[in-house]
Formats: C-alpha cells, structure tokens, sequence
C-alpha cells in the first residue's frame, strides 16, 4: 500500500488530499474547518481530517507533496523587483520578511509543521515539491475520464506559469506551452474584480453574474489598449496600465483614466451601469481569449478531449462557451479548478509520473467530489442535543417526501447530507434548496437568507436525464462548471418596455418557467444530478419532480456571504439559526425553524466580513 499526501498552502484556498494506492481517499480546504474564508495558512485541520478518513498516521505516509517550488516563486519575485525597479520597493520590503522567515525554507517550516500532527513522524525526505501548474494539470487530467487529452490551465500565476498547455496520454502527462507572468488572463479579471470594487480572488464569480446585466461596450478598449492579443489566444498584456507586479494595488491612476472612473469604493458607491458594462466586457474578452486558445490546440493536436485547470476553469459561462462551440468533443473540469485542487494535483502527480504507476479507470475518479467529511447519526443526534435543538428523525423515504411537500410551498431548506464538497461548489452535499418555479425566490435567497448582493445568479440542480427538456444542454455537468441557455420553449420573451430598462431593474423580471435559476441573459449554471455519486439527493428531486412536474431544484451553498460553506453540525445549525432558513435536514433529522428555542436565534448577518 502506497499512501501520499497532498499540500497547498500560503497564498490562498489551503487544502490537504490524501491518495491511497492511486485512489483519491479525501480532500478538503482549511476554511471549511477554520472559518476562515479563503484561508492560506497551513492546512492543519485538512490534513487531520484526510489522515483520520483514510485511517493512517502521519508517520505511516509514505510521500508528502507540497503543490508548487518556492524557490522558482522566490526567483520570479527578485526578478520582477529588479526588472520594475526602484518601483515596488515598498511591496518588496514588506514580503521579504516573510519569504526569508517562513516560505523560502519552506521544506523545514513545513517538517515542523507535520511534527506536529504525529511526534513519530521524523522524515524530512519524505517532503517533495511539484510545480504550480504542473498540480493544476495532474488534477485535471488524471482524475479525468480521459485516456488521452489536451490541458489548459490558466490562473493567476504559479511559480512562473500563468497558461499552460500540456497533453496528457494514459499515466503521462508533458507540459509543452506556457504563458508568463506578467502575463496572466486571472490577474487581467482580478484586475477588473479589484476595479469594480470587488474583493481579489474572492469576487471574481460576482463579475461574471454582474456581466449578463451590461453590454461589452469597452471589449475593444480592453484588446486593444491593455494587452496584445495574437489569433493562437496568445496574449502579452500592456504593464503601464496595471500595478500588481511591484504594487499594493491591481491597476493604476492610467487604468481608471482609460475607463473614464476611479476605482469604484464597495463602502461608498453602488453598483452603476457602468460597471455592469466593464464586468460585461471582461467577461466577453475572457471568453475569446479562451475560444482562441482552445480553437488554436485542438487543430494543432488533433485530440478530441480536453481537461480545464486553474482559477479561470471556475468561469463556468467560458466553459459553456468551449461546448457549444464544438471546439473539443467531450470536456472535463477539476471541480476543485482553483489552489485547493492543487493539493490533490500533486499528490497524484507523484503517483503516476515519479512513481510510473498506470491509471486503471478511465472514468471520473472524484466520486462527484464529496471527499469531505460526512457523521455518524449518534454523533449528528448528541451534537444536536448539546446545541439544544429541537428535531425529529424519519427515515429516508419520508424525508425526501417530507422535504419536497415543503419545497414545492416555497420553504427554504438548508440541506446537509453525506460528505461535504471538495472545491467551491455545493453540490447537494451542503446546500440550501428552494423551488425554482417561485418568482421571489431569487431576491428572497440572496437578501434574506444569503445577506449579499440582489443581482447574483442562483444555480439549478437537475435530473441528468431531464437536463436536455429544461436546458439546451445534453451532457453531464456534475460540478456545476457549464453554463447553458434555458430551453426556448419555456422562456417568457421580453417586451418592448422590458427590454429598455437597463442594469438591475431587468432582476425583477420573469424570465422563464423556472424564474428563480434563469438569469438576466437567460442563462443558467447546470448542475446534473447523479444516482451513482448522490442518490440521496437525486431522490428529493426524483420526488420534487412527482409532485411538480419540475425536476429541477434551485442549489446554492449552505452559508451566508463572507462564511465558508458549513463543515459541522454546529456551523449548520448557527447559519440556519441566523438566517430566514425554514427547515434544515441533517441527514435523516429533521429541524424546523418555528419550533426551535427562539432565544437561540443569531444575528448571523454581519458575522462574516464582506466577500
């Protein structure tokens, strides 16, 4: 028995895997068990967490990867300083320290670290280092259902990789083209996120669910001026313009002057018209530098498959955009596409490429990504009884009965069952559901139980094999990663005076059958539901769709904006306690909001800071 453990830590979205003879074991991100958003620390409660699930000590693991090489990070970030100098000496005197104190020596702060999971654990040897981008294409291709397949991975930036293209053949993966920072499609979208008064490497999907209420009227602007596109999707983009290579800011005083608006304040200022139309237009440039880079290797390497990695694989509407184009016949997508993903990359990057193992499946190895951890229902009943909740518990049957009478009333459930999600999804593992039929839903959700922004899209789960009636859409989207249009027949047409409002105001309009998942554009982001990998939840839908004739579900994560997605018992019932939630069913027991103990009721609302 081969074990090898998974690491990625120290810029955003820590995370620990665990394989165990090729298999993936457990994977989860530190934030799910710190509370801490995006949390880059150390993964020390993930790591617990895959050890115990895979039943092995610390010491037993036979290699450990660390996701990336600090010394070629350290390498591109000397040379960046000396190429931008003397500009940036202040953001580099205040990451020397830290680099000097903890990340340049990474392989002995990481052995101390690991000491401390296990005192019998004594081999420094034991720690490797992959490279950035060669973790994010071993997540896509390896778990992937391929034999043979074209990766693209594109992110923010890696050691110094920011686009790649590697082919991956059986067990074999060759990394053949890379782009380079300072040249980055995810840092030109952080951009505009910073830009648009967002949150960087948080808000990202807030610019894409904004992009459908605005026209692209700046794409031109933006090819044209910030960056040098060839027809191949090679890009360079024009650093005069952006300050993230030596500053503490994403763009400078040149960037606002070329969009006519300073750097919008999310404290101070709404939300205009114009930054619908800058969100619109990044939008709509991300997808044609995707289309040509993705047009570009499937003719230069004639392989029909293709594997997506790194940050941008999460914009699910470029994703949608590679499939209806036909570009590649069949896609697959790591779920986990951004840094957390990375831990799983490298763990089986070691297993097939340095230890040549073969694949034996080639089917989707990430079993619907419920790597997280799942309780036992005497654990789920004393952690319910010593928070004082009041419950009862029904078998399996009578609870999907019981909860789709309930959504199909236009109650909202928060739904926690099995093992939790790997990456930034729920997938029916930890959701909040709700009928999608409802007109209000869609405010209701975001304003009262989700405390964030109106204007943000919600997503439907559907029964695989109804996908093609409701969507125009026939393939298997398990991780919510493809976007796709809501079938012509059960849109509601625009009127006249519709079409002319412009912005947020087009929210309040019923778009479609299923208003509640059918954004502005009349678009939507599909998950596929699966017996095989959940069948808990596809028989709520089996049961929704019997009482209703609709077997889609309205899936968003279970928490509130600014919190991670709920990982306890105790964090299910805090945010189900502090939010408009109705019901909240933990495996097969049942809470309902009116008959709990209304002294425990929370203000949950400002709990968490702003994503």
């Amino acid at each position: 028995m081969t074990s090898i453990l998974g690491i990625s830590a120290f810029y955003h979205d820590s995370a620990a895997a665990l394989i165990i003879d090729g298999e993936i074991i457990a994977a989860a991100q530190e934030e799910r068990f710190s509370r801490k958003k995006h949390d880059p620390r150390y993964p020390f409660n993930s790591i617990n967490y895959v050890l115990s699930e895979g039943k092995i000590k610390l010491s037993d693991i036979d290699h450990i990867v660390f996701f990336e090489k600090p010394f070629l990070k350290f390498e591109r970030l000397l040379e960046t300083y000396m190429a931008f100098a003397p500009k940036g000496f202040k953001s580099f005197s205040l990451s020397m320290p830290i680099w000097l104190r903890e990340k340049l020596f990474q392989k002995k702060f990481l052995f101390e670290k690991l000491k401390q999971h296990d005192e019998k654990f004594k081999d420094i040897k034991k720690i490797k280092f992959s490279e950035h981008h060669f973790s994010h294409a071993a997540s896509a291709f390896f778990p992937s259902p391929f034999e043979e397949a074209v990766i693209l991975t594109l992110d923010g930036v890696g050691e110094w990789a920011t686009t790649t293209v590697a082919i991956g053949k059986k067990n074999n993966l060759k990394m053949l083209k890379e782009i380079h920072f300072p040249h980055s499609l995810g840092l030109l979208y952080s951009a505009f996120t910073y830009y648009t008064g967002f949150k960087v490497n948080s808000g990202e999907y807030k610019v894409m669910g904004l992009a459908p209420y605005g026209q692209p009227k700046y794409k031109d602007l933006i090819i044209n001026e910030l960056m040098d596109l060839k027809e191949d999707g090679s890009f360079k983009l024009n650093m005069k313009f952006f300050d993230y290579a030596t500053g503490l800011t994403m763009t400078n005083k040149k960037f606002s002057k070329l969009f006519g608006n300073p750097v919008r304040n999310p404290k101070k200022d709404l939300l205009k018209d114009f930054h619908m139309d800058i969100a619109a237009s990044i939008q709509a440039v991300t997808e044609e530098v995707v289309i040509r880079l993705t047009r570009n290797i499937a003719s230069e390497y004639k392989i029909k498959n293709l594997c997506l990695a790194g940050g941008v694989a999460l914009n699910c509407v470029a994703n949608g955009k590679i499939l209806k184009e036909k570009i590649f016949e069949d896609i697959w997508i790591q779920p986990a596409a951004g840094d957390a993903g990375g831990s799983l990359g490298a763990a089986l990057a070691y297993w097939h490429q340095e230890l040549n193992k073969p694949r034996k499946n080639f089917k989707d190895q990430m079993k619907g990504a419920y790597l997280g951890p799942k309780f036992s229902e005497n654990f789920i009943e004393s952690q319910l009884n010593s928070l004082k909740a009041v419950y009862s518990k029904k078998s399996s049957d009578e609870t999907a009965s019981f909860v789709a009478k309930e959504l199909a009333n236009s109650k909202t459930v928060g739904w926690f069952q099995g093992r939790m999600e790997f990456g930034p999804r729920a997938l029916g593992g930890r959701s909040i559901l709700a009928d999608p039929r409802s007109e209000k839903m869609q405010k209701e959700l975001n304003l009262k139980i989700k405390f964030r922004e109106s204007f943000r899209p919600f997503a439907p789960s559907v029964l695989r094999e109804e996908v093609n009636n409701w969507f125009e859409l026939n393939y298997d989207s398990p991780y919510m990663l493809l976007v796709s249009d809501i079938k012509k027949d059960l849109q509601i047409p625009m009127s006249k005076n519709d079409n002319e409002l412009f912005g947020i105001d087009k929210l309040n309009i019923k778009r479609s059958s299923i208003p509640a998942v059918t954004h502005v554009d009349y678009s939507a982001r599909i998950q596929t539901v699966h017996k095989e990998t959940n069948s808990k939840y596809y028989n709520l839908l089996k049961e929704f769709y019997k009482i209703t004739g609709c077997p889609v579900l309205v899936n968003t994560s279970f928490n509130v904006r600014g919190e991670p997605i709920v990982c306890s018992i105790q964090d299910a019932f805090n945010c189900f306690m502090g939010t408009n939630l109705d019901i909240l069913i933990i495996e097969n027991f049942v809470l309902i909001k009116d008959e709990q103990d209304q002294s425990l009721i929370k203000n949950y609302k400002n709990k968490f800071e702003l994503d």
